[in-house]
């Protein structure tokens, strides 16, 4: 029997709001008594789930005080990047797209805050959550080869020259973007990620500015 979308978006609400709750729970309880003070047990408790439950969303503690890995834009966003054209300036344009990409974060501003302080106490914690960007950046780099192909046909011709730019472009992209997470991390104000993601762009630009 076929299941109806309404029922699988409503699984999928359920899904989504079962996982806010978890890292709620275990941020909340991590952060306010330490790391290692706090139990599977306890954070099922808190989260009214079973620790079974617990472990069908995240294989550990840890893996549900770093959280989910970060998502692309919206296909919207993408497409607009994609379509930027020659005479726009590629980088800004990808700043702009990764500063929407990460405003999906600041949605919760409790979990959003709690893992900021919790990540700034445990710098192992921020360094598992870099390790996350994995799938993110290659993600990326696929949707900058478009922008490039779509930019310059004669470069779409070569696939390892197109690569190669993409690449580099996706990498400096990504070192701005660890500059704004770490400096989120460690900072005392709650300014949202995507503003910091804006902030290291600026200043990538002043410091490779020929007048600079």
């Amino acid at each position: 029997m076929a299941v109806e979308p309404d029922e699988v978006g409503l699984r999928e609400r359920k899904r989504l709001a079962t996982r806010r709750q978890i890292q709620r729970a275990v941020l909340t309880l991590c952060s306010a008594r330490g790391i290692d003070k706090v139990t599977i047990d306890e954070i099922s408790r808190c989260a009214d789930i079973s620790p079974r439950t617990f472990f069908n969303y995240f294989p550990s503690k840890d893996s549900a005080l770093v959280g989910d890995e970060l998502e692309l834009a919206c296909d919207s966003d993408i497409e607009r990047f994609v379509a930027g054209g020659a005479d726009s300036d590629v980088m800004a344009d990808l700043a702009t797209l990764l500063a929407q990409s990460l405003q999906n974060t600041d949605s919760d501003r409790e979990i959003h805050e709690l893992r900021r302080m919790v990540m700034k106490e445990n710098s192992y914690l921020f360094t598992m959550r870099m390790a996350t960007l994995r799938n993110f950046e290659a993600g990326l780099q696929e949707i900058v080869e478009r922008r490039f192909a779509a930019d310059d046909p004669r470069l779409a011709a070569d696939p390892q020259a197109l690569s190669q730019r993409a690449l580099l472009f996706t990498l400096v992209a990504m070192a701005a973007t660890r500059h704004a997470w770490r400096c989120w991390a460690e900072s005392d104000e709650s300014t949202p990620l995507s503003e910091w993601v804006a902030k290291s762009f600026r200043e990538l630009y002043t410091v490779t500015s020929p007048t600079h």
